[in-house]
């Protein structure tokens, strides 16, 4: 299916399923992505085409340099203010994982600084799939911002490896301990999907899926998990999207265990 990558430091102002008015800010590079995951069902496509394209184009995939992403969010925001537009959330999102910038931290002080300048009630959001918060800066740039947004999109190895085709040694319970050291608020999102992919059949609803997962949340008992299912593209055919009527007997059950829950 037709993939694509987000073409500019700054992108939108988009209507979120989950967050409203956004403001999309992209850390990875403009012409390629960057990312220790390759979902797939990421619509920004798979990491190698994006890194062969660099290298047929002569190109090295780098990450936007912070001055950059500072002037363009600063001159966006100025012209939205002078235009009268609303703004609900300002969104780290893009080609690939934004907390692996090395400037992460500096970076998100800067925003701040803009947001509270321009638009002052609106949010800061984070969307990370939580593998960068064993480092200390990490933590400290997502505790500062309003909304950390941390993907688990199964509890069982085997699915996860399926689904999000790690790119190094991933450990769910590393990811659960480094979660526990956060001390911002934890929001859980989770991709629901079906299909195949690789002569690999994919449930992430199943009895035993769900049972798995549900320890993890408590577990973690996070403020908010919201949960969603495919609305774009993505890279890998035979994927089927789960209905809003079934979303909502998952979010059901995470309600059931004392933990709210949404689903778009």
């Amino acid at each position: 299916m037709a993939t694509a990558l987000f073409n500019s430091v700054i992108f939108g102002p988009i209507k979120s399923r989950r967050l409203g008015v956004s403001l999309g800010v992209n850390l990875p590079p403009s012409d390629g992505k960057i990312c220790n995951f390759d979902c797939i069902y990421c619509e920004c496509g798979w990491n190698a085409d994006a890194a062969l394209a660099a290298v047929k184009e002569g190109r090295k995939l780098r990450f936007a340099a912070s001055a950059e992403v500072v002037e363009q969010l600063g001159s966006k925001l100025k012209d939205m203010k002078e235009s009268g537009d609303a703004l609900d959330v300002i969104t780290f999102a893009g080609n690939g994982e934004p907390t692996m910038h090395p400037d992460f931290l500096a970076i998100i002080d800067e925003v701040i600084k803009l947001r509270d300048s321009y638009y002052p009630t609106a949010k800061i959001a984070v969307l990370s799939n939580a593998t960068m918060l064993a480092r200390v800066e990490v933590r400290k740039a997502l505790e500062k911002v309003d909304r950390a947004l941390l993907k688990i999109d199964s509890a069982i190895p085997a699915t996860i490896d399926a689904i999000n085709q790690p790119q190094f040694k991933y450990s769910l319970s590393d990811i659960i301990a480094n979660i526990k050291l956060f001390k911002g608020e934890v929001i859980i999102q989770t991709m629901f999907l079906r299909g195949e992919y690789n002569g690999v059949m994919i449930d992430n609803t199943a009895p035993v899926e769900i049972a798995a997962w549900l320890d993890v949340l408590k577990e973690l008992n996070p403020s908010l998990v919201m949960i969603y299912s495919l609305d774009r593209d993505t890279p890998a055919d035979n994927l089927v999207k789960v209905e809003l009527g079934e979303l909502e007997e998952i979010a059901k059950l995470v309600s059931a265990v004392g933990i709210e829950c949404s689903f778009s």
